[in-house]
């Protein structure tokens, strides 16, 4: 069991031009094992504030805002899952890591495996929280799939948002967590919040699966992973099914989530079985 440590993060800065500048919180000593963590669309660095505290004091952890969330700013045209990666990877670089676990929540996630793909000497294993398995965000969609996605956000953005919370809470989710939820996403800054949106649903995960060769394992709700997805991505993700609360769970269950990061590469951790859950979907 982890306990809450007594840690003061510094809150640093790394322009990676004159249009984007990242800031992120680094925690721990230089020379320990090093934790990155990603936020998902609409969230900040914010939400990994618990997690962090209830981490081994050993670990160096880096909590990054992407461009255009938390206090992250960006003038940038480009908002692919590629370029937010880029803004990871220059985190890493100003820290100088020679080694991470990079971890990301929902599209957090995808963005821990391109900066697994770009920087595959540096990123040792890619973690996402409650990301990847959606499989009607995260592999590419068709054109008109695509279109139908972000044309609700342009058409109603709040109801869109909604929906994206409602199809995170199962069943007994408190609807006051839930309204938090929605008006901290419905707020996200803009144009970068649909862009981003589009970029996501764009992203051809399949090809950047197959070009990323650190293990990738994914801790998904148990009430929102599909058997579709474990028949699809269980021989190349690591589906581990977790009962810690909604699609949020790092923010609903900090101490839990950081006993899932603390045992990721630990000696003797465990590892998942063939179809990487636990339990039967």
């Amino acid at each position: 069991m982890t306990t809450a440590s007594s840690r003061t993060g510094r809150d640093l800065t790394v322009r990676r031009s004159d249009h984007t500048t990242i800031r992120y919180t680094a925690d721990g000593p230089a020379d320990g094992p090093v934790l990155v963590l990603v936020h998902g669309w609409g969230c900040d660095r914010g939400d990994f504030e618990a997690v962090t505290a209830h981490l081994p004091d050993g670990h160096r952890v880096l909590a990054v805002d992407l461009a255009e969330h938390g206090e992250s700013r960006s003038t940038r045209e480009v908002w692919t899952i590629e370029e937010f990666a880029r803004d990871v990877a220059a985190v890493l670089e100003a820290e100088s890591a020679t080694g991470a676990v990079v971890v990301g929540h929902s599209l957090g996630a995808a963005v821990a495996v391109e900066t697994g793909r770009l920087l595959p000497d540096t990123v040792s294993h890619v973690v996402a929280l409650d990301g990847l398995h959606y499989l009607s965000l995260f592999p590419a969609q068709s054109p008109e799939q695509a279109e139908a996605v972000v044309g609700a956000f342009r058409d109603d953005f709040a109801a869109a948002v909604r929906g994206l919370v409602e199809g995170g809470s199962p069943a007994g989710t408190e609807p006051a967590r839930k309204d938090a939820y929605f008006e901290k996403m419905v707020a996200v800054r803009q144009p970068a919040g649909l862009r981003a949106m589009e970029g996501l649903v764009h992203w051809d995960m399949d090809a950047a699966l197959r070009e990323t060769k650190q293990p990738i394992t994914v801790y998904g709700v148990r009430d929102l992973v599909t058997r579709e997805a474990v028949d699809r991505y269980g021989d190349r993700l690591d589906i581990v099914l977790v009962d810690l609360g909604s699609h949020h769970f790092p923010v609903e269950s900090p101490e839990g989530t950081a006993k899932l990061l603390a045992d990721v590469g630990a000696p003797g951790a465990r590892r998942p079985g063939p179809t990487g859950t636990d339990a039967p979907l």
